[in-house]
């Protein structure tokens, strides 16, 4: 066939002017190009494209061992919201839990109370074993927030202390530094910054005992997030003593290097944000928006805004890096998808029902499933549902 005497370039190039579904009926036509059709380099720019499909804006692939065929198959049904719902866990007592999704997507991490437990993802897809193979537990205060590193978890307590439990070990350590409950922290790099009701920001270190430094915020503390390049820091604050909620630090000096927005509601508390790049950071919160910020550009207006359109707190987002945001609400389990190319919401999912009202407190995804903690249980989207014209 004269198309295999062409350079690889050449056909690849060809190829980059197909979709999806010509591209599926391609691979169809012989085994010589269904080997062809089906590598990553011809899916890519598609993938680019695509909603949750693990490559970033600046082209880094996050699950470089699932063909990105598949995860193309898959983002559509993120679009188009096709997935199956299941609820993995539930407990009796109300709790604010939180979690967190290892590198690969693997293990889920879930705080209960004191505990924080590890399942396995990976022997069932999706599904969660009955039983965590492993549990961090402490005679301390439950757990308000936690963040993973690639040895260690750190989780602030109701009782203001930080405890450090290496993943490697049973090495476990304990800092005391909060005179109330550590809502928020962050951890890159050996830098560890949290944030508490006690309306101060602590600067740690994973070898120290006591904090390296401390700033007064006059407001209670809220969402913290350590910048990917590790020079600054941003706070997020209740926004009740008239100081703008989202002020970025520098680590060095310790000093405010600017407050981003203005006009900011009384009580606009910021309960959550995540660095895209060094540049770019998304924030969300009491006042039904969430917004993305531009680093580069003038501090006092964002760059774009998508508005909740229920008026409900949001508690929590997620980014895949590229266009794709979830966000879990304060009502009835609400998670929100955004295309951040469109200013409406792409899709939304009710997790909890009429008569059971809860926040999201928290959400995660990995390339074919969300998870969603709400307050006595655990939800699960599994968006591995066989697409419409992809085969």
């Amino acid at each position: 066939m004269l198309l295999f005497q062409l350079p690889d370039d050449v056909f690849y190039h060809i190829l980059s002017y197909l979709d999806c579904r010509s591209l599926s009926r391609l691979s169809q036509v012989c085994k010589s190009f269904y080997r062809f059709v089906n590598r990553d380099a011809v899916w890519r720019k598609i993938a680019k494209e695509g909603l949750n499909t693990g490559i970033t804006r600046d082209g880094t692939d996050r699950y470089p061992h699932i063909p990105l065929k598949e995860r193309v198959k898959i983002a559509q049904n993120w679009c188009d919201g096709i997935c199956k719902k299941a609820v993995p866990l539930k407990w009796k007592t109300k709790l604010l839990p939180w979690l967190q999704l290892d590198g690969d997507g693997e293990i889920l991490f879930l705080s209960q109370a004191a505990n924080i437990e590890a399942y396995y993802l990976r022997q069932d897809p999706g599904k969660l074993q009955s039983n965590p193979f492993k549990i961090y537990s402490a005679n301390n205060g439950d757990v308000c927030h936690f963040v993973l590193t690639d040895s260690h978890l750190i989780s602030g307590r109701s009782d203001g202390k930080i405890l450090i439990h290496s993943r490697t070990s049973d090495m476990l350590v304990e800092l005391s530094g909060h005179n109330q409950e550590v809502n928020c922290l962050d951890s890159k790099d050996g830098l560890i910054i949290s944030g508490s009701r006690d309306r101060t920001v602590r600067i740690w270190t994973l070898t120290s005992s006591c904090p390296k430094e401390t700033i007064s915020m006059y407001d209670r503390v809220w969402s913290v997030a350590i910048s990917p390049t590790l020079s600054s820091f941003v706070t997020g604050t209740a926004c009740c003593n008239n100081f703008s909620p989202l002020r970025i630090w520098d680590v060095e000096r310790l000093q405010c290097v600017c407050c981003l927005g203005s006009e900011f509601r009384r009580g606009a508390g910021v309960l959550d944000m995540v660095f895209e790049s060094p540049f770019q950071l998304l924030s969300c919160g009491y006042d039904t928006f969430i917004r993305l910020w531009d680093l580069r550009l003038s501090p006092r207006k964002c760059v774009m805004e998508w508005e909740e359109p229920h008026d409900s707190t949001l508690y929590c987002i997620q980014t895949d890096g590229n266009h794709l945001i979830a966000s879990g609400s304060s009502y009835y389990g609400v998670v929100r998808l955004w295309d951040k190319r469109q200013t409406e919401c792409l899709q939304f999912f009710q997790l909890s029902s009429d008569s059971v009202s809860s926040p999201v407190y928290c959400l995660r995804f990995n390339s074919s499933h969300l998870y969603a903690a709400l307050a006595t249980s655990l939800h699960s989207l599994d968006f591995r549902q066989n697409p419409i014209y992809i085969r």
